[in-house]
């Protein structure tokens, strides 16, 4: 039977749709230096990799993370794994985004899901979908609170619902879509673990297809990383697959769901400065020298700036004070020791 999902376009949802429709045209019509948006693409891969994973359990604040994402220990422990994995993937996504053959399939979810669990789940169930039953546990108490499909049911429920996206593509609003498909697959929890993981990772895919490229600025797993209990109850469900399949309506995930990515747009719209907007924020091309050369070094001095260029002294103190007053740098040191880094 094909899968046809039950929800209603509540006032509420139409709103959030707009909404995120204007938002996202804002950031697409403003202007960003590569060098601070290679930061921006960095500083998202790393919120989405603490936050999935935080979700899951996880016990690594952010700090961590970026350590981790920075070095790449020699000797990993499985908690810092998971976060090397999800990095690993969110680059692989965004390299298939660049060149213009994302696309998501069958395929494409296997390979996510092998990424995610690779070196955590033995080879037979990395990349492929689960073949025994499970239950979903609440992750606070331990009880069991949902009985998923039969695994003999799964390959068909995920290939259903991957037809009822491609089909529906030019006629269902594409934020939609990509909701349905995330509850969706939770509802199928396809695979023995890294579900909530390959699940979001595959949402990012949907909705980087419309324009809403989240790879590389902003983490919608943030939102729900706020609020792990909301989230699980929202797009979980209770019970037994078999007996509440007729039941399933996704209207109050669809407004969750969209409210979520609002309120992670409107974070990255406060954080993102407005260059180029104003004479006053407009970089100009010895900025972006400056930019360039602590991504490239990690640092630079006045030393090396006025090597770099033939700005006087005063001139050069004026370049970094602006980037210091956007918020780009900081600096660090004190007297002939100054250095400036980039703002983390």
């Amino acid at each position: 039977m094909m899968f046809t999902p039950t929800y209603r376009i509540t006032d509420q949802l139409l709103t959030n749709i707009t909404q995120i429709n204007t938002l996202v045209r804002d950031l697409n019509d403003r202007r960003f230096p590569r060098v601070v948006l290679f930061e921006f693409e960095k500083m998202a891969r790393e919120v989405s990799a603490f936050a999935s994973n935080h979700i899951e359990g996880n016990p690594l604040p952010l700090t961590e993370v970026k350590k981790i994402l920075k070095s790449r220990p020699e000797y990993i422990k499985d908690s810092e794994r998971e976060i090397l994995n999800y990095n690993q993937a969110l680059e692989n996504l965004n390299q298939l985004y660049s060149s213009n053959s994302l696309e998501l399939s069958l395929s494409l979810i296997l390979k996510i899901h092998k990424q995610v669990t690779l070196g955590l789940l033995p080879t037979f169930e990395s990349g492929h979908f689960r073949q025994k039953p499970v239950v979903v546990n609440d992750p606070r108490s331990g009880e069991v609170v949902y009985l998923p499909p039969d695994f003999n049911q799964v390959e068909g429920m995920v290939k259903d619902l991957l037809a009822f996206v491609r089909e529906n593509n030019q006629i269902i609003n594409p934020l939609i879509l990509a909701g349905i498909f995330h509850k969706q697959m939770v509802i199928i929890h396809p695979f023995m673990d890294g579900n909530g993981r390959t699940t979001r990772l595959a949402t990012k895919v949907l909705l980087a297809k419309m324009g809403l490229n989240t790879f590389n600025l902003f983490s919608f797993e943030n939102y729900y990383n706020k609020a792990v209990t909301k989230y699980f109850q929202m797009v979980g469900e209770f019970g037994g697959y078999n007996e509440l399949a007729d039941s399933i309506d996704f209207t109050a995930w669809l407004e969750y769901f969209t409210y979520g990515l609002i309120d992670e747009l409107l974070r990255v719209q406060h954080l993102l400065p407005k260059i180029g907007s104003t004479p006053e924020s407009r970089l100009e091309p010895h900025h972006l020298l400056v930019l360039e050369t602590i991504k490239t070094e990690g640092f630079i001095t006045d030393r090396a700036y006025a090597q770099l260029t033939d700005r006087a002294k005063a001139t050069r103190t004026i370049d970094f004070k602006k980037l210091l007053d956007l918020g780009l740098i900081k600096r660090k040191g004190k007297g002939r020791a100054t250095y400036y880094v980039l703002e983390e």
